[in-house]
């Protein structure tokens, strides 16, 4: 039974999931479309069991009106088949009814649905922008994902469950006591006034609390991620104390928002306290006058005042529901501004698959620049920049740091968006292709190697999961990374491919990072490759040692390597200058050194191999 409920909503729906609406009401509907004939159904469910309440009370006064006014000889006959509805009512409609609620509630939706939302909104946020994770703390992106997961489900299941619940049984208290004398209601109609009024004055002040405590949650967690992070960084610069305090600043603001939640918290429950009191009391005050008066039978004051007396305890129950639910709409609300951002960079409706036949790589004066405005930022990056990369050539990208080199990468590989101009490949225009397949299509070895916090194995095998033993350890061959592999244990006593490698692979060297990037590389065998750098944490002797594995991994592929020390790519087939976003010079070594322009200025400036900067401290 259980099991047959759990599989009512799928938590893992395969559906591609598109960008979420920006409204509150249409983000938690998009996210609960699946699961919206569950949370129908627990309304439903709701609503008849608090139906079935009220009617058990309304009797309750019958009951006491009967038993005074009939004899025990005659009642069960007079009385008996009523009774007998009733007490199936209480003994086996209201709990099967209750028992429904519960495994929907239990088992359909507090697991599955909020599971449901995280895969969808992490789905969403793999296939985000470049930009948008270079822009937010790691950390609080997790965090918003979530927390806004849980908020949506609470939204979701309160307004279908409790909503229902409460306004059903008010309706159904109002009503019955009106049945019973009009005036009787009256205490119940301003009370639920008065109560109403309340709620309308607290809890919007609780869910804008809320919101504000969700957004300061957020941002502490992504400062002391980021300290975690970065521990190195930290350690080395002896700026403990520094990170205390800035951890320390986000903290008292998330202080500053609880406590302001509780003031509202105990004002509200100070005026409930008071709220009820008078209920309870107005209400037995006036039923024992009606009833000394002749008006009502001793059965009217019978319901009545138990009536107010469960309403009396029900209401701290609903005030904290709606308080929490109006918390979660706070945090839905925080969450939206991460989860509903759209993608700056998309697939073009109708992309294809890229196919790459020769490797060719054209670039059509392309301009681009960071900021979307122009007219914030004049210079751009790169300049009506063109190029022609023919099937397996081997170009070197060179120049002073922030003449474009990275960004022209990132561009093949449609990270960002040109700002105008097109990229080819094979003739095919890489913005009406799919990313996936570009990137496939393309290997990139980076100066920033960082790994996945899992086996190195897996780590190798990013380049091909489906990749046998033989070919990963071909692959470590190719990296020179056969002796360092062979002897790493990790905490758990895993050995050489099993070993884990910490959090961005912080349990190894920079040089062992970057040979088992390399390796990863290697295995994924794409006909496209990118080095950025790919040697730049290498001693020299491992260099040297890898340098003729590199030239086998560059055999047969168009090839396009950035290098600042200039030695380790002078051998390329051609070495293109980049100045200010253009191509400044191009052709091979000699014939830049031979020319005596900015290349050969730039070699001779070299010192221990490596290129001085230049005056423009924009990123490379």
């Amino acid at each position: 039974m259980f099991a047959w409920f759990e599989r009512r909503l799928d938590p893992f729906p395969p559906e591609l999931p598109l960008t979420p609406p920006r409204g509150l009401g249409a983000f938690v509907l998009h996210y609960s479309r699946g699961a919206l004939p569950w949370l129908v159904l627990l309304a439903v469910a709701s609503a008849l069991i608090a139906a079935g309440e009220v009617v058990l009370f309304g009797y309750l006064g019958d009951l006491v009106n009967r038993l005074a006014g009939a004899g025990p000889q005659g009642f069960l006959a007079e009385e008996g088949p009523r009774l007998m509805r009733m007490a199936l009512l209480l003994l086996v409609g209201l709990p099967l009814l209750n028992m429904l609620s519960t495994l929907v509630m239990h088992q359909t939706l507090l697991g599955n649905f909020p599971q449901r939302i995280r895969w969808q909104a992490h789905r969403y946020l793999l296939r985000q922008s470049m930009g948008f994770f270079q822009n937010e703390f790691a950390g609080r992106i997790a965090t918003r994902l979530m927390q806004t997961a849980l908020a949506v489900r609470e939204v979701a299941m309160k307004v279908m469950d409790v909503a229902v619940y409460v306004l059903v049984y008010f309706a159904g208290a109002l009503v019955l006591a009106a049945s019973l004398d009009w005036r009787l209601a009256l205490p119940f109609a301003a009370w639920g006034l008065l109560y109403a009024a309340l709620l309308w004055i607290i809890i919007p002040r609780l869910g804008r609390a809320s919101e504000a405590q969700a957004g300061a949650r957020a941002e502490m967690t992504g400062r002391i991620v980021d300290a975690y992070t970065n521990i190195t960084t930290v350690k080395l610069f002896s700026h403990t104390a520094r990170e205390e305090a800035f951890a320390r600043r986000s903290m008292e603001s998330f202080l500053g928002t609880v406590h302001r939640q509780m003031r509202l918290a105990a004002a509200q429950d100070i005026a409930l306290n008071l709220l009820n009191a008078w209920l309870t009391g107005s209400t037995a005050a006036l039923g024992l006058w009606l009833w000394q008066a002749g008006t009502v039978p001793v059965g009217a004051v019978a319901v009545a005042v138990p009536l107010a007396m469960r309403l009396n305890t029900m209401s701290h129950w609903i005030m904290w529901e709606f308080a929490a639910l109006f918390e979660n709409i706070g945090t839905v609300r925080d969450g939206i501004g991460s989860l509903s951002l759209p993608r700056m960079v998309t697939d073009a409706p109708g992309a294809r698959p890229l196919v790459v036949t020769e490797g060719r790589v054209r670039i059509e004066d392309v301009t681009f620049r960071y900021d979307a405005d122009p007219a914030e930022r004049p210079i751009a990056v790169l300049d009506r920049l063109s190029l022609d990369i023919a099937p397996g050539e081997r170009i070197g990208l060179v120049g002073r740091s922030g003449a474009g080199k990275s960004t022209l990468v990132g561009l093949l590989l449609r990270f960002h968006e040109t700002e105008s101009g097109r990229i080819l490949i094979d003739g095919q225009d890489i913005s009406q292709v799919t990313q996936q397949s570009l990137r496939a299509a393309i290997g990139v070895v980076t100066q920033d190697s960082s790994l996945l916090h899992r086996s190195l194995r897996d780590n190798i095998a990013y380049g091909r999961p489906d990749a046998t033993e033989a070919e990963i350890a071909r692959a470590v061959a190719t990296a020179e990374a056969g002796d360092f592999v062979a002897g790493l244990v990790d905490d758990e006593g895993r050995r050489g491919l099993d070993a884990h490698v910490g959090e961005r692979g912080v349990k190894l060297s920079g040089g062992q990072r970057q040979r088992i990037a390399i390796a990863r590389t290697a295995l994924k065998d794409a006909p496209i490759l990118v080095l950025d750098e790919a040697t730049s944490a290498l001693d020299s002797e491992v260099e040297a040692a890898i340098q003729h594995q590199l030239e086998r991994l560059m055999m047969g592929k168009t090839v396009i390597a950035i290098a600042h020390r200039l030695s380790t790519i002078a051998a390329m087939d051609r070495l293109v200058v980049l100045d200010a976003g253009r191509v400044a010079e191009q052709g091979t070594h000699a014939e830049l050194l031979a020319a005596g322009g900015l290349y050969a200025r730039l070699w001779s400036r070299q010192s221990g191999g490596f290129l001085a900067g230049g005056d423009e401290a924009r990123g490379a």
